[in-house]
């Protein structure tokens, strides 16, 4: 199979990203919403805990559609996958030690990590949106960070909505714009 191939396939087994997304900005949104009524306490360990499940809360969506909820074992996308998917828990030490120095940072911190996270998936997808979704979400958490080191909240919301637009918008390209 060749590379071109194989992104194809990713892109159709996973609906070019947009039901990951979803689920991720679901749950970006209730941390936010906790954060901002509730406590920051409650957000971090809403994002931090169900975060874990969002790959199996998107394989159930996609089985939910009635779709094929992962690639074949034999897929050569697979082990860039596997790889790309322990970004975001192996650098949790980061979000932690960023949240101790001033709790403000964790949003922007996730945000920074998330979307370093999401800078291989240009290739795994191929489709350079997600070139542009990290970008938001690293150029967010810097700015939010720096410009906002005294508030909560922003970055959840921030984050959640960022990652719903862009659902929204690789779901209704239309087909013919799509490589």
């Amino acid at each position: 199979m060749d590379i071109k191939s194989a992104q194809q396939e990713v892109r159709s087994t996973f609906l070019r990203g947009s039901v990951g997304q979803t689920v991720a900005g679901i749950i970006w949104l209730a941390s936010a919403v906790l954060g901002t009524w509730v406590s920051e306490r409650h957000a971090i360990l809403t994002l931090t805990l169900a975060g874990i499940f969002i790959f199996p809360l998107t394989q159930l969506a996609l089985r939910l559609l009635g779709h094929s909820s992962g690639l074949p074992k034999t897929h050569p996308m697979n082990s860039l996958a596997m790889q790309v998917a322990f970004i975001v828990p192996l650098s949790l030490p980061i979000i932690g030690a960023s949240t101790l120095y001033n709790i403000n940072w964790f949003y922007p911190a996730f945000m920074i990590v998330v979307g370093v996270h999401y800078m291989p998936f240009i290739f795994l997808y191929g489709m350079r949106e997600f070139a542009v979704l990290a970008a938001l979400l690293i150029g967010g958490g810097v700015s939010i960070g720096m410009l906002l080191p005294q508030t909560f909240a922003v970055g959840g919301w921030f984050t959640s909505v960022a990652l719903l637009v862009f659902a929204l918008l690789v779901q209704i390209t239309p087909r013919h714009l799509q490589k």
